[in-house]
């Protein structure tokens, strides 16, 4: 625990490159193990549910609806969840509609959708959930972010798990550089798996995620709270702003993302809709696209045809008097 992990650090150009020799020693800045794991024992979010288990399936539904969603947010969703749905078997035997139904309020449905056939896979292999890499990443809608961080918080086996707020501790404190924007996705991940230790490596990485979350913050990182701060290259360097400007993203409500959802959200409520019905839904400039909203969502497994509108997907076979999250 008390071993301190030097890293050498070279740079290409603009961005800052992997090393060609992670872990090597001498000249780099310093990744003190000790002083983390004591700012995370004092400081960390220990009592999240999800950090209380090493249930692989249990950590995997955190992981997914973790996605772009912050965890107060979460939280709710990920208790009544494992109350309807505590095991891989019993999510594998709900009806689609209803998990699509108990996704409400989270966005990005798909992810219901993942889970579930995630499930469904599970209990076709022989009801084993997987606890490694290689094996989560054989489930649907499972990716290498994913399976990383089911393998190290639920099998606490030695991976690196590429979460945003660890990306930007590494590359501030190991790479000089204001964000993971500013290096190579190599170069984070080269200083990433070499800083792990060789045991507890559940804990390392947990600790970097919160400390990314409390205190090396995006906009106003609390550099006299940091336990790196002593070491860290980008304060080193004099805190070199970001030299690639933030990407301007469109209005939430003139993005497909927004219409979906509202057919979605329309369809949640009722056992079917027509066309007509969920057009009057959709803003104008919505409304003419329909058609090919509604066949992306049918392609993707979300909804169905159902006569002469549209329902969500199973829901032929499920009530509409069934239990909501």
């Amino acid at each position: 625990m008390g071993r301190v992990v030097a890293i050498a650090v070279e740079r290409a150009g603009p961005r800052v490159a992997a090393p060609e020799q992670p872990g090597a020693t001498g000249g780099g800045p310093l990744l003190p193990a000790q002083l983390l794991q004591e700012w995370y024992a004092a400081n960390g979010r220990h009592s999240l549910p999800w950090r209380l288990t090493r249930d692989a399936y249990a950590v995997l539904v955190s992981e997914v609806m973790l996605q772009q969603t912050q965890v107060a947010r979460v939280l709710p969703y990920y208790t009544a969840w494992l109350r309807r749905w505590p095991t891989a078997a019993a999510l594998s035997g709900a009806n689609t509609a209803d998990v699509i139904r108990a996704w409400a309020g989270l966005g990005y449905n798909r992810r219901a959708l993942y889970l579930h056939r995630a499930a469904v896979a599970v209990m076709a292999a022989g009801g084993t959930m997987p606890a490694n890499e290689a094996g989560l990443r054989a489930l649907p809608g499972v990716g290498p972010y994913t399976a990383a961080a089911v393998a190290c918080f639920a099998g606490e086996q030695r991976a690196y798990v590429a979460d945003t707020n660890i990306a930007r501790v590494l590359a501030r404190a190991l790479l000089g550089v204001a964000g993971p924007r500013e290096a190579s996705a190599a170069g984070v991940r080269a200083v990433g798996e070499a800083s792990l230790p060789a045991v507890a490596a559940r804990e390392h990485n947990l600790a970097l995620m919160d400390l990314g979350a409390a205190v090396c913050g995006v906009r106003s990182p609390a550099c006299e709270r940091c336990p790196l701060s002593e070491g860290c290259a980008w304060r080193a360097a004099g805190y070199p702003v970001g030299a690639r400007p933030a990407r301007r993203l469109p209005r939430f409500e003139t993005t497909a993302r927004f219409a979906r959802g509202r057919i979605v959200d329309a369809l949640r409520g009722h056992a079917a809709l027509p066309e007509h019905e969920l057009a009057e839904r959709l803003p104008g400039v919505h409304a003419a696209k329909l058609a090919a909203y509604l066949a992306a969502l049918e392609d993707e497994g979300l909804i169905e045809r159902c006569g002469h509108g549209w329902a969500l997907a199973g829901q032929g076979s499920t009530s509409m008097a069934s239990p909501k999250l």
